[in-house]
């Protein structure tokens, strides 16, 4: 893999994960807002179209997908796929970091093994 297909493997990622910690911090600020006034799923609806931060999470994802169409272009993908698990591992460290979400052992412990399998893939 060359350097520019990793830059925007990585990039793909990054955006994807910061999406996912946008989206939950704006869903997150909507809930406390709407309270238990409506039924749980327009509360939902709500929440995704009512908060700025579930905007920009979509915005992230819609250009995580155009970084995505470009490292298609660049690589098989069969290869490049297997590259989105390390969303699993950025995303649950944001979520630790600023949500204060917690880490057992099992979650710790399956991230690794997902970022073994990354390493493995990438030596192919």
């Amino acid at each position: 893999m060359n350097r520019v297909a990793l830059v925007l493997v990585v990039g793909s990622v990054l955006l994807s994960s910061l999406a996912q910690i946008a989206l939950k911090a704006g869903m997150r600020a909507r809930a406390a807002t709407v309270g238990d006034t409506v039924p749980p799923a327009f509360a939902m609806l709500a929440g995704a179209f009512g908060h700025p931060l579930v905007w920009l999470g979509l915005l992230l994802y819609a250009a995580s997908a155009v970084v995505w169409l470009l490292v298609l272009a660049r690589l098989d993908v069969s290869l490049a796929y297997p590259f989105v698990a390390l969303g699993f591992i950025v995303t649950s460290a944001l979520g630790w970091l600023v949500f204060g979400e917690q880490l057992g052992a099992q979650r710790i412990a399956g991230t690794l093994i997902i970022a073994v399998g990354v390493v493995v893939l990438a030596r192919s």
